[in-house]
């Protein structure tokens, strides 16, 4: 489990290999994780974009930007958390992620959270990334 929190907007990661969807045969290697985000702030936030770099053990490196995650621009009110898991898949036997949120407070101004970095460890990898 990896946290960030050096903001007010704590970030939580919680990766799980997929021993059962994966084919290490076939270089194909997925996980699950579980983010949090917790708002700690005295203003209501809304996530509006994501920008992930998943670097797999053979140093290829993936950029993931979009709106929002899993569909969604959640609204995150002071004390508040939201959760959602979404998955990565790998060709190498385990990885690390790590990036950021774009937010906005309820005045319309954008600011980004880091995403604490979270190693994706396979039992079919003899080190570990993190």
């Amino acid at each position: 489990m990896s946290v960030h929190k050096k903001s007010p907007i704590e970030v939580v990661a919680e990766p799980v290999y997929l021993e059962e969807e994966s084919e290490p045969h076939a270089e194909q290697f997925v996980w699950s994780y579980q983010i949090t985000i917790q708002n700690r702030s005295q203003d209501t936030v809304k996530l509006r974009r994501r920008h992930w770099k998943i670097t797999d053990s053979n140093g290829l490196t993936h950029e993931i930007k979009g709106d929002g995650v899993v569909g969604l621009e959640p609204v995150v009110r002071p004390g508040e958390s939201f959760s959602y898991t979404s998955g990565a898949v790998l060709s190498a036997p385990s990885g690390i992620m790590f990036g950021n949120y774009e937010m906005e407070d309820h005045r319309g101004h954008a600011f980004e959270v880091s995403i604490p970095a979270f190693s994706l460890d396979s039992p079919h990898e003899s080190h570990k990334l993190h």
